[in-house]
């Protein structure tokens, strides 16, 4: 039953949030309401006059001038187009700075190698001590900043997208972090990249805008436009990185959602083509460029890019970058199995955080320092310069004095051999530094290798049929920089599960001669690597154990014979109507879930609603919280002292105007439960409980005399710790009162023949995280993510399990 306390005593009425006394307080509250309401009109009177002095200043004026231009650019324009032209502009910017710091870093780190030359030894500490100073910064200054910066940013941003939120992950604080992260560990030259991170940026940004900026603060007040512009962020994160904008929406499209709303299609173009725009118009500000123009523009043969014969080589591109594509994902997956499984060295490295980046640095380093290693794999280039290279319109297979000074790299001892050692090193050593504990992507790196591959292909094409291939007696030489543009796309399409990157590529090199190619070899790749691994990122996702729903197509018609009844969890944790305070007691010490089912009675069983547990631990605090313990020692005490007493008692808190102040918690299930606080409005002591509810069974105290409270009337003991007991148990006999309490009348329901393809499609479309099963209403079950998730990933398991119950019932 709800605490009411005797009315008759002070007039006490109890209420939603507090308690109040309405007899003694009303003269009170008469006359202070008067004055309040003399204090307010004059103060108005005051900022009148001083308004009429103000508005005949210049400053005022301009003022009212921007206002009323704001207001009218809004309501003509409208807040999407402006927010996401601000965020788009921003990104550019960010992008900008960040690969002019990154450049900076990689340019200083080559300058120290050569001003060194001449000295082997010293050149290499110079090469190898670098890189350790910058990922070393970045692993200390992400970890005590915000640790959530670590990584990708694009399989949590998947989660966040489905609905699930994660903490601490859209902060200022993570922003600082993964900012300064990226520039120094991207400094350092490990083969990692930035578009994951920078898809986490945007989403940072997008949340920070919103919040910070008063104008745009409605647009992130309804959760479905916070997907909205969200899902935003992530195109222009992605476009801002290629100055891509339709590759760029179309890559966030395919990594981030199962589904999604094509309503949404021109938030993501119109941002991404403002930060696309601005990103390169920078560097034709900075004379980097004479216009804008591709990141990596090629000049491809365009009246006869490649024979028919040569779609051959390109599928064969394609069949190997999906085979190479899963390895890659197993590769990456094997690495973090290991360390993790490792109980000592795990200990070890978190104890010493800086030991793991310091030996990955140094190992990665050391490889590819160029007077060692690093001759044979083009060492001494930075990421661009090799990408630049690789797409270049020369053949690196001629003779060393026939090709270009900055091709020479690859000609050590020749292109062939600079090639496999550059792609077998460069694919271990990937990922290696992926699993570092600083900001990382793995897009341009795979990316690279890709390119690496397809010129190694190119390049053999090249020296098999020097003039070209024959073809209806006209011979068109082979263009080994087409190659690369395949191999880079199948690549990175293979590790990432996308079809987009063939239209980044495209957008990237500023030509689509090589579309049939690209489109086949990213299909081949992309089949394959769907087969036998998931996507890097929903690897990801599975090792950090994130809530997600694994993909359901590999399942195929499997899905459509497993049945709700298979998969549910029949022991469900529930409260009824005619559930005590000690039943409620017990389901919350024995349980963590989010919400319970509330039911009619545990006979009948019929589904009313459901509530929160923030709801139930308001309920219990409100029962046996520290409260309403010293209510009731205060009624005590008062009906001990007599009537003389509880006349001053009376007067006491009515001057004093003592508040009992129950604090509802938020809806969200992850905050810590707030406690009951009482308060006087004098010196009285300020009483907090550290628990959700300050019951004798959670007082570890031994003591045999209860703690002293100071209330405006006098000092008392609490109750002892028997007494304490003897009245919690007393109290949690009485039923539940729901009256005032908030429940969900409609939760999602399924029935038990409900397929796990339909399952799959609700939870995907409506983000949900759980739903009830019942049958004519009556609960039967729950259906949750993870019974979800093993379902489609043991698909084969429970369709034989539903055939061999259907051949029994036959039977029978």
């Amino acid at each position: 039953m709800a605490m009411q306390p005797d009315r008759r005593e002070l007039g006490y009425e109890q209420t939603l949030m507090h308690g109040r006394f309405t007899q003694e307080l009303k003269h009170y509250a008469k006359s202070e309401a008067a004055r309040i309401r003399a204090e307010k009109e004059r103060q108005k009177e005051v900022e009148d006059e001083f308004r009429r002095y103000q508005e005949n200043t210049i400053c005022h004026r301009i003022k009212a001038n921007l206002l009323y231009a704001q207001k009218f650019v809004f309501e003509k324009v409208g807040e999407d187009w402006i927010f996401l032209a601000i965020l788009g502009v921003l990104m550019a910017l960010l992008s900008y700075a960040l690969d002019y710091t990154i450049a900076k870093f990689q340019r200083a780190h080559v300058q120290l190698y050569n001003m060194l030359d001449g000295q082997p030894i010293l050149q290499y500490f110079g090469w190898v001590g670098f890189p350790i100073v910058l990922v070393v910064f970045s692993a200390g200054f992400v970890h005590l900043v915000s640790a959530n910066a670590i990584g990708s940013g694009i399989p949590e941003m998947k989660t966040i997208l489905r609905g699930v939120i994660l903490k601490e992950y859209l902060t200022f604080r993570t922003l600082v972090s993964k900012v300064i992260g990226l520039a120094t560990s991207l400094g350092s030259g490990l083969p990692i990249g930035k578009e994951g991170p920078f898809v986490h940026l945007a989403s940072i940004v997008s949340t920070l805008l919103g919040k910070v900026i008063v104008s745009f603060r409605g647009v992130f007040q309804n959760e479905s436009r916070n997907s909205e512009m969200l899902a935003a962020a992530c195109a222009i994160g992605v476009s801002c990185n290629f100055a891509a904008p339709i590759g760029g929406v179309l890559f966030s499209i395919e990594v981030t959602s199962v589904y999604f709303a094509v309503r949404n299609y021109w938030r993501g173009f119109f941002g991404a083509v403002c930060g696309a725009f601005v990103f390169r118009l920078l560097a034709v500000f900075n004379q980097e460029e004479e216009t804008i123009t591709a990141l990596f523009k090629t000049n491809f043969r365009i009246d006869f890019p490649f024979d028919v014969q040569e779609l051959l080589a390109f599928a064969f591109i394609g069949i190997v970058c999906g085979f190479g594509g899963a390895l890659f994902v197993y590769t990456h997956r094997k690495v973090v199995d290991f360390v993790r499984g490792q109980k000592r060295v795990k200990r070890f490295l978190e104890k010493n955080r800086f030991i793991y980046p310091t030996a990955i640095a140094l190992m990665i380093s050391t490889v590819t320092f160029p007077l060692g290693l690093g001759k044979f794999m083009a060492g001494e280039l930075t990421a661009k310069e090799q990408i630049n290279e690789l797409f270049s319109n020369t053949t690196l297979g001629e003779t060393p004095e026939d090709v270009y000074e900055q091709l020479k790299p690859w000609h050590r001892p020749n292109v062939y051999i600079t090639l496999v050692v550059f792609i077998i090193m460069e694919f271990w050593m990937c990922a290696l530094a992926v699993t570092l504990p600083v900001p990382t992507g793995v897009f341009m790196p795979v990316f690279t290798i890709g390119a690496a591959f397809g010129r190694l292909v190119g390049e053999s094409m090249a020296a098999w049929f020097p003039r070209g291939i024959p073809n209806s007696g006209t011979l068109n030489t082979v263009i080994p920089g087409g190659y690369a543009v395949v191999g880079a796309a199948a690549l990175s399409g293979a590790v990432t599960h996308t079809i987009s990157t063939s239209v980044i590529v495209f957008e990237l090199t500023g030509q689509i001669t090589h579309i049939l190619p690209v489109m086949i070899a990213v299909l081949i790749a992309n089949a394959i690597s769907q087969l036998l691994q998931p996507s890097f990122y929903d690897s990801i996702i599975k090792i950090k154990k994130l809530p997600y729903l694994p993909d359901i197509s590999h399942a195929g018609s499997a899905t459509y014979d497993i049945f709700v009844e298979q998969i549910m969890v029949k022991n469900v944790k529930f409260i009824s109507w005619l559930s005590t305070y000690k039943d409620l007691k017990e389901l919350l010490d024995d349980s963590e879930h989010s919400s319970y089912p509330l039911v009619d009675s545990p006979e009948n069983m019929v589904l009313l609603g459901s509530m929160q547990r923030g709801e139930l631990e308001y309920l219990m605090e409100k029962k046996i919280g520290r409260a309403r313990r010293l209510i009731v020692i205060t009624e005590k005490k008062m009906s001990e002292r007599g009537a003389d007493e509880e006349d001053r008692v009376m007067r006491a808190m009515g001057q004093n105007a003592t508040i009992v102040s129950f604090h509802r918690q938020q809806s969200d299930a992850t905050s810590e439960p707030e406690g009951i606080t009482i308060s006087p409005a004098g010196d009285g002591a300020l009483v907090e409980t550290e628990d959700p509810y300050d019951t004798a069974s959670s007082n570890r105290s031994n003591s045999s005399t209860g703690k002293r409270y100071k209330l405006p009337f006098g000092e008392f003991e609490d109750m002892t710790i028997e007494e304490q007991q003897a009245w919690e148990v007393e109290e949690l006999k009485d039923q539940l009162d729901l009256k005032d309490s908030h429940i969900d009348p409609a939760p999602f329901q399924l029935v038990e023949r409900t397929s796990l393809h339909k399952v799959h499609s609700l939870f995907s479309l409506l983000g949900l995280s759980h739903a009830y099963v019942t049958t004519l209403g009556r609960l039967v079950g729950i259906v949750a993510l993870k019974e979800i998730r093993q379902a489609v990933e043991h698909s084969t398991r429970y369709r034989s399990k539903s055939r061999s119950e259907t051949q029994d019932e036959n039977h029978r």
